[in-house]
Formats: C-alpha cells, structure tokens, sequence
C-alpha cells in the first residue's frame, strides 16, 4: 500500500517513515504544498497523512485537488490539538478521518489500514476469494488453509490486483503503486514479470486458482466476480 505524508515537520515526517515503512507500506514524503500538490497530480495513493500547517499554504487545498480527480484516496488529517475548527472543515470537503497531535504511532497505522480497509475493501478484516483467504488485520494469505510464504512485495501486489479486480493494470501501474517516485528511473519494468510469475506460482502450487491473467501488449489482470 502506498502512502503520502504531508508534513513539514522533519523530525515527526522521518519518524512516521521509518515506523510505517517497517509495517511494510511503500511511503512518500512532501514537506510543503507545492510539492505534495505536485505529487498527488503524478500519482496514486491509498492514503494521504495530511498535516493542514504546511509552510507555503494551507492543506485544505491539497484536499480540493484529491477531490476534483474523484480519487480513491483516503485522507488523514494530521491537526492541532485545539484545532476543532480545522477538523471539521477537513471532514466537511471530504476527509476520512483525523488524527490529534501528539499522536501514537501505532494509533496512526490502525487509523491508516482501517481508511483502506474501508476504501478498497468495504471495511472487511478478511477477503475469500474462492478458496484464498487474504487475513487484512494479519496481513497473511491462506489457499486451503494452507498460509503462503509470500514476500512483502508479493503481498501487496496481490492486494493490488484485488482491490483493482477486472481492471487492466500496465507494468506502469504496477510498479509505480508499489515503489516509490524513484520507480520513474527504470530503465525498463521486467522485474515486475519475476514478482507476478512468483505469486502465481506460490498460489497454484497450494491448490488455488490463477486470477491472474496477462493482457497481450497491455499488462495485466485479476479476474474476479468475487469480493
């Protein structure tokens, strides 16, 4: 899953990183308007850590944008702790939640995985698609009860096709949700190729179904009536 944090703090935006980095989420940082409005235009995300005290403008605009392109992405707003005023008016343009400063770290990530959860997934903790269980709260993957060794990027490439069921998804695409904006280097995405042909094989060598379908010259797709 990929993450925005909009945070002109370096201190608190380098200890959200590394927290939430290590609870397997791919993470951007912006530390002013100008680049987070830059970001959101570029990319994709499922969750947007909004802190409205940005130095350049306020970060009710970023909320405007996010809104005007109909994304999916959920927003957190990051406020004071008196601001009610900013609370309200971020939930009133179409925020999802918001988080009081000082905060829990390990509050934000439950606040951040329920958004998606809600979003993506219509709030359910598990996802059963024929004889697959994807354990969201566990972050754990079952084909006949049987728990598949999946790498983090295996994981969450399977999440991706998921949640985008039925929809072509190009290398592009792929590889942009799940790296972050330095993905843009590349020279090419043939590793996105390993990552699928892994997956795949770890699911069918437990009994399960391939979903998972090749698009000639345009990528990929999960298909599913399920979820």
């Amino acid at each position: 899953m990929k993450l925005l944090i909009v945070e002109d703090n370096s201190e608190l935006a380098e200890s959200i990183l590394a927290y939430l980095r290590n609870e397997n989420f791919v993470c951007e940082h912006a530390a002013t308007y100008a680049l987070a409005s830059e970001k959101v235009n570029l990319y994709e995300y499922d969750v947007v850590i909004l802190d409205l005290g940005l130095p350049d403008a306020s970060g009710f605009g970023i909320i405007e944008e996010l809104k005007k392109t109909a994304s999916k992405t959920g927003i957190l707003i990051v406020s004071a702790k008196n601001a009610l005023e900013d609370k309200l008016l971020g939930l009133e343009m179409g925020a999802d939640d918001y988080i009081t400063k000082p905060f829990h770290l390990a509050e934000l990530n439950a606040r951040i995985r329920s958004l998606i959860r809600r979003n993506h997934f219509g709030g359910k903790q598990q996802i059963q698609i024929k004889n697959m269980l994807i354990d969201l709260q566990l972050q754990i993957v079952k084909v006949e009860d049987q728990e598949l060794s999946l790498t983090k990027k295996e994981y969450e490439l399977l999440l991706y096709f998921v949640y985008n069921r039925n929809r072509i998804l190009t290398k592009e695409n792929i590889a942009e949700h799940l790296w972050d904006d330095n993905i843009d280097l590349a020279d090419n995405f043939d590793f996105i190729y390993t990552h699928i042909k892994n997956l795949r094989k770890k699911i069918l060598n437990a009994g399960g179904t391939d979903q998972i379908k090749s698009v000639y010259g345009m990528g990929y797709r999960f298909v599913s009536d399920e979820v």
